[in-house]
């Protein structure tokens, strides 16, 4: 009985390990091929990257490669190029020393450099005064116009080789004008420049001052870096004739007007219109362009605009 039992136990062993659970019985096509297909079923959750059919995290990898590969040869390329911008640039400074141009200094340092021009010019340089007690009467659109004429006469200054130290006299920081400066001009606070309620006969010697008007009898022959000069802040529409020259001789200054009558000659126009008349800016570039020159021929050229009906006398000869 014993033995019987022992034999029965086995022999369900023996098929037990021979018909493993949830495998069919071979007894047909149909239970053969759906063993395979659940062995081949095991084999692909067993290796996973051999069964991927285009190993599609292995070929996202490669595709990023490429593509950084591409981008590193692009910023090469460019790196190149702006070297070889550099040593073209370089080559062109070492040919040609005086061409006054210095790109390689910073914007940083051409401030300084500019700041410290303008200085020097406070000490030693020649002085002119903006005349601004004669804008209590000026529309919004004259008071435009002579605040948008400051700027351009200070940005002129500021690129001068050799430039003038501006005072801005008789000029409230109250005053419609300055409120139109600070609008108009950015920066303006910031002006390396003088800016005092004082007209300019009370703070300079009047010996030391020299009004410049078109309605003087006297040319400015020299430009003399102990004398002040006076341009009248004056933008009036209406023409108003020899305010600035009255005002001079009311405190018994001395005049002087620039010498278009000496250097250039009235042009015929269809308007037959001639002017003397400049805005502040104009007649700053012909004093700045004169006392970096001595050449008033090359001085009036560059701040007489042709619209004022003047051309140099060589200029009409020819």
């Amino acid at each position: 009985m014993d033995c019987k039992s022992e034999e029965s136990a086995q022999r369900t062993d023996s098929q037990a390990f021979q018909e493993p659970e949830g495998l069919p019985e071979a007894g047909g096509e149909d239970g053969l091929s759906e063993s395979f297909q659940l062995l081949q079923v095991d084999v692909e959750y067993e290796h996973p990257e051999e069964t991927s059919p285009a190993n599609s995290a292995v070929w996202s990898s490669k595709n990023v490669q490429r593509k950084q590969r591409h981008w590193e040869r692009i910023v090469s390329s460019k790196k190149s190029k702006r070297k070889q911008e550099r040593e073209r640039r370089k080559a062109k400074r070492a040919e040609d020393p005086g061409n006054g141009t210095c790109p390689q200094h910073s914007k940083r340092f051409l401030k300084a450099l500019t700041k410290e021009k303008l200085l020097e010019a406070k000490h030693s340089g020649p002085r002119l005064c903006i005349d601004l007690s004669m804008t209590q009467h000026m529309s919004k659109k004259e008071l435009s116009r002579l605040a948008g004429q400051i700027r351009r006469l200070y940005g002129s200054n500021k690129k001068a080789s050799r430039p003038f130290w501006i005072c801005l006299t008789g000029f409230s920081t109250t005053s419609p004008l300055y409120e139109e400066c600070l609008r108009m001009n950015d920066g303006f606070s910031a002006y390396l420049l003088d800016v005092t309620e004082e007209d300019c006969f009370s703070l300079f010697p009047l010996e030391t001052l020299v009004y410049l008007t078109p309605d003087s009898e006297h040319p400015l022959e020299d430009i003399d870096q102990s004398t002040v000069y006076v341009i009248g802040g004056l933008v009036d529409e209406s023409i108003q004739k020899k305010v600035t020259f009255q005002k001079a001789r009311e405190y018994s200054v001395k005049t002087a007007r620039l010498p278009i009558q000496e250097y250039m000659i009235k042009r015929q126009n269809e308007k037959n219109y001639h002017s003397e008349i400049l805005a502040i800016n104009q007649v700053f570039d012909i004093l700045s362009t004169y006392f970096e020159t001595r050449n008033w021929p090359e001085a009036l050229k560059k701040g007489v605009s042709p619209g004022k009906g003047y051309v140099l006398k060589n200029s009409a000869e020819g």
